[in-house]
C-alpha cells in the first residue's frame, strides 16, 4: 500500500519530526536539573552521607558556657589586676616625689642608700606584678587545652553518629556544603555534657596571688613602671 503525499505535506512532517526530536534531547538533558526540589534533597543526603565533616574550633569554644564562663573570669581578673597596678604605680610616684623633695635636706650618703632601696623595692613589685600578668595569661591558656581534652571524646561521638571518617576545621575549607558542618551541634553537646567546666577544669596555680579571674583572649597588660628617684 502506498501512501500518497499531498503537495506540501512532506515538509510539515519533517518539522514535527524535529520538534518531537529536541523535545525528547531536552528531556534527557534537563529532566533531573528542572527540579529543584530533587536537587535540594540529593545535597542532603550527599551531606548525612559524607564521611567528612567541618568545625569552626573558635566558634565552638565562644558559643559554650566553658569558654563564656573563662572570658568573665579572666575579665573580672585582668580588670582587677589593672586597678592594682594603678594604685601601686600611684604609691611608688608618690614616694619618689616625698624622696625628691627631701634630697635637699638629706645627707648625699643617706639619700644613696634610701632611693637604691626604693628602687629594689619598686623593681621587686613590677616583676610581682608581670607574674601575675603572666599566670592570668596562663591560666587563659590552661583553660582552652582543658576544654579541648574534654571536647575530642564528644566529637568522637559526632563522628560515629554521622558515620564519618575525618573533621576539618571549617575555616581553612575553601568551599563546602553546610550540612557538613557540626559546630552548632556539638555546642548543644557540650554544654549539655560539660556546662561551665569550672568543675572539671584545673588550671595551673601559678596565679595563686593574682586577682580572681578574666574575658577577652589578649593578654594582660604589665604594671606601668615607676620613675627612678632623682629624676
Amino acid at each position: 500500500m502506498r501512501i500518497v503525499r499531498r503537495p506540501g505535506q512532506g515538509g510539515a512532517w519533517a518539522a514535527r519530526g524535529l520538534r518531537s526530536v529536541v523535545f525528547l534531547l531536552g528531556l534527557a538533558m534537563f529532566g533531573g536539573a528542572a527540579l529543584p526540589g530533587a536537587a535540594q534533597d540529593t545535597a542532603a543526603e550527599a551531606a548525612a552521607q559524607s564521611q567528612i565533616l567541618t568545625l569552626d574550633w573558635e566558634r565552638l569554644y565562644d558559643g559554650s558556657l566553658w569558654g563564656q564562663r573563662v572570658r568573665r573570669e579572666i575579665a573580672a581578673a585582668s580588670q582587677a589586676l589593672t586597678t592594682e597596678n594603678n594604685r601601686i604605680a600611684d604609691d611608688l610616684i608618690a614616694e619618689e616625689r616625698s624622696l625628691t623633695e627631701r634630697r635637699a635636706t638629706m645627707a648625699p650618703q643617706a639619700f644613696r642608700a634610701e632611693a637604691e632601696a626604693f628602687d629594689q623595692r619598686a623593681t621587686g613589685i613590677r616583676a610581682a606584678q608581670k607574674a601575675k600578668a603572666q599566670a592570668l595569661n596562663r591560666r587563659l591558656e590552661d583553660e582552652r587545652q582543658a576544654f579541648i581534652a574534654q571536647v575530642v571524646p564528644l566529637l568522637d561521638q559526632i563522628l560515629v553518629q554521622n558515620h564519618a571518617a575525618v573533621v576539618l576545621d571549617s575555616r581553612v575549607i575553601i568551599r563546602g556544603l553546610a550540612q557538613i558542618d557540626v559546630t552548632e551541634a556539638l555546642i548543644t553537646l557540650v554544654n549539655d555534657e560539660l556546662g561551665e567546666g569550672s568543675a572539671i577544669s584545673d588550671p595551673a596555680e601559678d596565679g595563686a596571688d593574682a586577682p580572681d579571674a578574666p574575658q577577652t583572649g589578649a593578654p594582660v597588660a604589665a604594671p606601668t613602671e615607676a620613675p627612678a628617684p632623682g629624676q
